[in-house]
């Protein structure tokens, strides 16, 4: 089936794309969320009268996108939590400790596009990809430290 994407969808492609997938994945997911229209005459002169308007939203999105990535390049964070025996840690760095700390810096990250395959739990440094932008990924260095005890 034939479809005009009127969002970008990460595993489809970008808005205005013309894609062609399976029948119930067009009916029962990417239709009813408004995320794409079928692709008949119609929505397709829709889409080239529209097309100046995605081609500039989408070259915004890019700019932003690499703008921010330059600005989280190479950005160091570090983590405090508390320890234990052999220098464990007590519960685990999460996604949303990572976009927390980086809130404090004035970068603002959604959790979800921080791509940790498993949350943190060993002290020192973990380079963490994050999601910037449509298949465009940037990386940020955090380092877990143990927190100081108060005596």
């Amino acid at each position: 089936m034939e479809l005009i994407l009127k969002k970008t969808v990460e595993s489809l492609g970008e808005e205005g794309d013309i894609v062609k997938v399976k029948p119930g994945y067009a009916r029962n997911y990417l239709i009813p969320k408004k995320m794409a229209v079928i692709a008949n005459k119609s929505n397709l002169t829709l889409l080239e009268q529209e097309k100046a308007t995605i081609v500039a939203r989408r070259e915004k999105q890019r700019q932003e996108s690499e703008s921010l990535s330059k600005k989280i390049s190479g950005t160091t964070i570090t983590i405090t939590h508390r320890v234990g025996e052999e220098d464990k840690l007590f519960g685990s760095v999460t996604a949303a400790d990572i976009a927390a700390k980086l809130a404090e810096i004035n970068i603002q990250v959604d959790k979800r596009n921080i791509l940790l395959t498993e949350p943190i739990k060993t002290l020192g440094e973990v380079i963490v990809p994050i999601k910037v932008g449509y298949q465009m990924t940037s990386e940020i260095t955090v380092q877990v430290a143990p927190l100081e005890a108060e005596k």
